[in-house]
Parts: structure tokens; C-alpha cells; sequence
């Protein structure tokens, strides 16, 4: 039976390392460049002219001008003058100084010769590796094998939202049914290579279906309820003035919600079904009602702290903006009929009928599972 189970899972590892692999081959779409006499390059700042920045308090306008050399791309070994425009928004605007390694565009004429190079940002691509590299480091000095899974599990599940689900909702498609067919396919993918392929998982997939589509189902009813409309998630008003005038914004912050949510939902339902398993290996005389209490105990421990989660999860995101009602001593009737408050409490609520759900879920469907035949 071990041997089996090993044979599955390598098989299971193998098919889900093809899968990957061409997820990532697959194009989006979404492709071709903006600027089509533009390209991208890593450039080093040699010298920076100050001169033409404005200071206003905290705040910077007009230009710096620096003198740059670029360090990748067809244009390699170019030194040039490059601008770098300053809009007055801390979020956005960078200030270079000498030996800093700036990401830029280097804009050509008709016949590819550069004209002007632009300052985009920072270039960070090299220090996220390495701290990505030091994660997986860690992860798998500290899982070992499972770790390893974890981390294809995570490429896998970014592979899916950046190649399938973004371009999908951008073509015209359901942003919510889109989303609930991500979560699909990431809970049959993930469980498995975190757990392996035997009946833990086939429970806590089962489990997690139940609860998403519950979840879905409620995050639709307290958005309507509640008027929530889609603008409140961020930079979604960008994407009807590029060009998406069709895409429907509630609909897609419903199926974000879920999103949200899923992380949890899985977690969970793993943990409540590895606990069942584990009970029955180790005491198959226990009956149902039995092993259905001891499910419900370790689901319980498990609900306050997820759903603590997901509200600090989501409070993250608009800590600043309460920061600025408490410091406009806002009323707090305001507060809480404000839109972004409004869509911050449905978000929770929503996300955490699918936690508390998934328990009793998990555990009825875990009792039919391993008490009808031992695996």
C-alpha cells in the first residue's frame, strides 16, 4: 500500500511539474508592448542634476536629470541623459542618487536609434530572487520534501492567477465564475501536493468545494445587500479607462473575496481532515459520531485563529485609512457606512462563513470516507 501511495504521488509530482511547465509557456495575450518604440533596460545612475526638482514640504515636483549607463538589453554599454518626472505622490515618485541601479525606458526613433531614456523605478528584480531564494532555502531546510511541494504548489498557484485567470476576466469573462474556477483548480492541485493523493485529501478537497460555493453564494448576497460596488478595490477604475469598459468590478470583488478567502478555507480543511486519519489509524474502533466530535474539536482550535487571519489579513490593507478617520476624529457612524469600511466588513464576514463551514463539511464528508473502508 506504501508503495502504491509512493507511486501515485511521484506520478501525481510529475504531471503537476508538466502542468506548470506549460502554464508557463502559455501566452496571455496581453503581450504587446505599450510603447512599441520603447524598450526596457537596467541602467546604472553615474550623476544625478537636482536642480530642477521643487520641494513643497514633504512633497517633490518637476524633474531630476540623470546621467545613466545602460547594463542589459540591445542598447548595453549606452551612456545618456535620462529623465526622471516627479508628480508630488510619495507612492510614486523615487529620487536617485550616483551608484543606484534603475530600471528605464529607452525610447528610439523610426530607425531604433535612442532619442531619451525615462526613469521608471528602482530595479529590484535581484534582491526579490535572493529573498525568494532564502525563503525556499528555509522552507525546505525546515519541511524537507514538503517543503518542496509547498513551493511548486505557489509557483503553480501564481502561474494559474497571472496566465489563466487575469487574461480570462480581461477577454470578457465572468470575473466570479473565473475566480471560483481558480480556487477549483488550485484546491485539486494544492491539497494533493501537500498532503499526497489518498483519501486526506480527496476529504479536504470535497470539504473545500462545499465551503467556497458557500462562500461565493454569501459574498454575492452581503455585496448586493450591503451596495457594495466593485470601484472600492484598488486601481480597478484604471482598468475601465484603459480600454475594459465592459468588465463588471462587483462581480470580480466578489470573486476576490473568495480568493481571499480559499487560503483559509484549504488550510483548514486539510487539518481537520489529516486529524480524522490520524485518529482512525491509530483507533480503528472508533465509530462515527466519535470521530466526527474529534474532527469538530480540532476545527474549532483551528476557526478563531483563520479567521483572525483573514481579519488582520484585511485590515492590513486599510489600516491608513482608518489611521485617517481617527485622525479627523470621523464620527464613527461615518466610518462604518463608508463604502471602503462596508466592503471591509463583507470581505470578513463573507471569508469567515466559508472558515467556520468547512469544519462540519470536512468532517461529515471524512466520516463517510474513512469509516466506510479503511484506505
Amino acid at each position: 500500500m506504501i508503495r502504491n501511495d509512493t507511486k501515485k504521488n511521484a506520478a501525481f509530482i510529475v504531471a503537476f511539474i508538466i502542468a506548470s511547465a506549460v502554464l508557463l509557456m502559455i501566452p496571455t495575450g496581453f503581450e504587446r508592448a505599450i510603447y512599441v518604440n520603447a524598450v526596457g533596460a537596467k541602467a546604472e545612475v553615474i550623476s544625478t542634476d537636482d536642480r530642477g526638482i521643487i520641494q513643497t514640504g514633504l512633497f517633490r515636483t518637476g524633474d531630476q536629470r540623470c546621467r545613466v549607463r545602460v547594463l542589459s538589453g540591445e542598447h548595453e554599454g549606452l551612456e545618456m541623459d535620462a529623465i526622471n518626472l516627479l508628480s508630488g505622490s510619495l507612492k510614486d515618485d523615487k529620487v536617485f542618487v550616483p551608484g543606484d541601479i534603475a530600471w528605464v525606458l529607452v525610447e528610439r526613433d523610426a530607425e531604433g536609434d535612442p532619442i531619451f531614456i525615462n526613469m521608471i523605478d528602482y530595479y529590484r528584480l535581484g534582491r526579490e530572487v535572493l529573498l525568494i531564494a532564502i525563503f525556499i532555502a528555509v522552507l525546505i531546510a525546515f519541511s524537507g520534501l514538503r517543503g518542496i511541494r509547498m513551493v511548486l504548489s505557489f509557483a503553480f498557484a501564481f502561474l494559474a492567477i497571472w496566465k489563466l485567470l487575469i487574461p480570462s476576466v480581461l477577454r470578457g469573462r465572468s470575473p466570479l465564475v473565473m475566480c471560483a474556477l481558480t480556487l477549483v483548480l488550485l484546491t485539486l492541485v494544492t491539497l494533493p501536493m501537500v498532503s499526497g493523493v489518498n483519501k486526506r485529501s480527496l476529504a479536504a478537497i470535497l470539504g473545500s468545494f462545499s465551503s467556497i460555493a458557500i462562500t461565493l453564494l454569501v459574498s454575492l448576497g452581503m455585496t448586493a445587500y450591503l451596495r457594495i460596488h466593485g470601484s472600492v478595490l484598488e486601481m480597478s477604475e484604471s482598468l475601465l479607462y484603459s480600454g475594459f469598459m465592459g468588465l463588471d468590478l462587483t462581480s470580480l470583488f466578489s470573486g476576490v473575496v473568495c480568493l481571499g478567502a480559499g487560503g483559509a478555507i484549504m488550510d483548514l480543511s486539510i487539518d481537520v481532515s489529516a486529524a480524522m486519519w490520524e485518529v482512525r489509524e491509530h483507533a480503528p474502533e472508533t465509530g462515527r459520531r466519535e470521530l466526527f466530535r474529534s474532527a469538530m474539536e480540532v476545527g474549532k482550535a483551528g476557526v478563531g485563529t483563520q479567521i483572525t487571519t483573514l481579519l488582520l489579513a484585511y485590515m492590513g490593507s486599510y489600516l491608513t485609512l482608518m489611521m485617517v478617520y481617527m485622525a479627523q476624529a470621523t464620527p464613527v457612524l461615518n466610518i462604518f457606512t463608508s463604502k471602503s469600511i462596508a466592503a471591509e466588513i463583507a470581505q470578513t464576514l463573507a471569508g469567515a462563513f466559508g472558515i467556520v463551514l468547512v469544519t462540519p463539511l470536512t468532517a461529515l464528508i471524512g466520516m463517510a470516507l474513512f469509516i466506510a473502508r479503511k484506505a
